[in-house]
């Protein structure tokens, strides 16, 4: 089987997703025509698992377009594929397993498909794919020349295996790129989530207390959006005892997931670790919270205890699952608790994404230029391609920057010279 999505028939309205956002992701169609002339990626095969959204479409054209031999994508969630962007890659000659609604063994099916195609380079966000090769496929996984990871999740999985000694290719952690976290975690995650909320529900955020959940780059972004949506109170619970300072200088309140539960409106999720909202927490919740996660895994809102807890459920929107405790109190679970920005929304914008792909081609291109010369090993992507990168799009922008004198860079090379 060559691919499989929904419906062939939604390619032209996919096409024109596509060109839309090709319109604004300037870098990396800027990369496209450069390395549409000299083709450095000709002969490599690619595997990749990733969101199928406009966005990941444009990226897929321009690997194909830079000489990939063949590129096989299946989606990273089971709820995040756009039908109508999938249907269309299919048609520029992508080979496509995904459709919106895959069941868990669907998902997997569709990521052996990638595998079996014997890629020479792998694409993951959140590590599925690479997690897989490793434990079902170590043929294939030995024969890869690299891969990249998009997510934080990810990276920490990648960690994991490179610590065990058990990784079998060099990965480039993307998500590392100060291009991408910086910009796709803190500002596309902060607005992207918003954005899916507020297609769910229709809620006006004004007003209303707000709890975060983790204080990394994608909860910093969220938290900022709350405060300037007109939440009442932005309220963050850590673990981490940095993070949390951060976050009280940062000008939000700082307190346990305990306290908060009793106080919250909307709680969203953004740690990437399991059960940070649990049974304690719900039982404590007022009538009415509204529960969303922002994590990779729809495992930070624990379900089984929102099942446990309930004496009913229904589907009150399109995206909103009200859940019936004994007391008489609802609770609402929005996207099944996957990524509400991908799953009730269209994800990042386009602006933002430009940059993280534009890492993601830059470091395909890299892990086949030095094929055989990099350890199996996790890495941040080389210190020059992030700033060129973000030269670029500050060129895209309209922006201008200064440039160092030579005696400013002599003045910086040396520690003779001082007061």
């Amino acid at each position: 089987m060559k691919y499989k999505v929904k419906d062939p028939g939604l390619a032209d309205q996919g096409m024109l997703k596509i060109e839309w956002a090709e319109r604004h992701m300037p870098v990396l169609m800027l990369y496209r025509r450069k390395f549409g002339k000299t083709k450095p990626l000709k002969g490599v095969r690619i595997g990749a698992v990733l969101h199928v959204t406009k966005e990941t479409a444009v990226l897929m054209k321009t690997l194909y377009e830079a000489g990939a031999e063949e590129i096989v994508l299946a989606a990273s969630n089971p709820l995040s594929t756009q039908d109508d962007v999938a249907a269309a890659l299919v048609k520029y000659g992508i080979r496509v397993y995904a459709w919106r609604g895959e069941t868990t063994e669907e998902y997997y099916w569709c990521i052996k498909q990638v595998i079996e195609s014997h890629p020479d380079i792998v694409l993951d966000d959140g590590g599925d794919l690479h997690a897989t090769l490793h434990k079902d496929y170590l043929d294939i996984a030995s024969s890869i020349i690299g891969g990249t990871e998009e997510t934080t999740t990810g990276v920490i999985r990648l960690k994991a295996l490179e610590r065990e000694g058990l990784l079998k290719y060099p990965v480039i952690a993307v998500n590392n790129a100060y291009t991408k976290y910086l910009f796709d975690n803190r500002y596309g995650t902060g607005q992207s989530t918003f954005d899916g909320i507020l297609r769910a529900t229709n809620i006006l955020i004004a007003g209303k207390v707000v709890v975060v959940a983790g204080y990394g780059w994608v909860g910093r972004g969220i938290a900022m959006r709350a405060r300037g949506l007109g939440a009442r109170r932005v309220i963050v619970t850590e673990v981490d005892p940095i993070k949390a300072l951060e976050a009280v200088f940062d000008g939000f309140e700082v307190m346990p997931m305990k306290e908060a539960a009793k106080i919250g409106d909307i709680f969203i999720t953004a740690t990437g670790n399991k059960a940070v909202i649990r049974k304690e927490h719900m039982e404590l919740m007022k009538d009415g919270a509204i529960l969303a996660n922002a994590g990779h895994f729809n495992v930070e809102i624990w379900i089984p205890d929102l099942e446990s807890l309930a004496v009913s459920k229904r589907k009150i929107r399109e995206n909103v699952i009200e859940y019936k405790l004994k007391d008489g109190r609802r609770l609402y679970l929005l996207a099944e608790g996957r990524l509400v920005n991908l799953v009730a929304a269209e994800g990042h914008p386009s602006e933002v994404m430009d940059m993280s792909f534009a890492n993601q081609f830059m470091a395909v291109k890299y892990l086949y230029e030095n094929r055989g010369k990099l350890p199996p090993k996790v890495m941040n992507p080389p210190l020059e391609i992030d700033q060129a990168i973000a030269r670029h799009k500050l060129e895209t922008m309209g922006i201008k920057i200064d440039e160092l004198t030579p005696e400013q860079i002599e003045y910086l090379k040396s520690w003779r010279l001082g007061t």
